[in-house]
């Protein structure tokens, strides 16, 4: 599975947690996971390469998903698992 099909899923993810998922340009950042008027609201960088806006996801669904309660297809988990072993580096 690639990473535009990775990123795909896990955002899929975290819009069916009640996350708002907004596509802007934001300069190659990747965006990330806040909250604004009170609502989680995750910014896709339109700008930025996929792997990274994939490993904001992978860092982020954990914050808003138990994720060891939902199913997962085992190469987004493996993704995940590895991005955020690599975090707490």
């Amino acid at each position: 599975m690639n990473e535009q099909r990775i990123l795909e899923e896990l955002l899929a993810m975290l819009d069916a947690n009640g996350v708002a998922i907004r596509n802007e340009p934001l300069g190659g950042s990747g965006g990330g996971l806040c909250t604004v008027k009170g609502r989680r609201t995750f910014f896709v960088d339109t700008q930025a390469p996929s792997s990274d806006v994939a490993t904001l996801c992978a860092e982020a669904l954990p914050k808003v998903a138990d994720i060891e309660t939902i199913y997962i297809r085992p190469e987004v988990r493996q993704f995940i698992e590895n991005r955020n072993k690599e975090v707490t580096l």
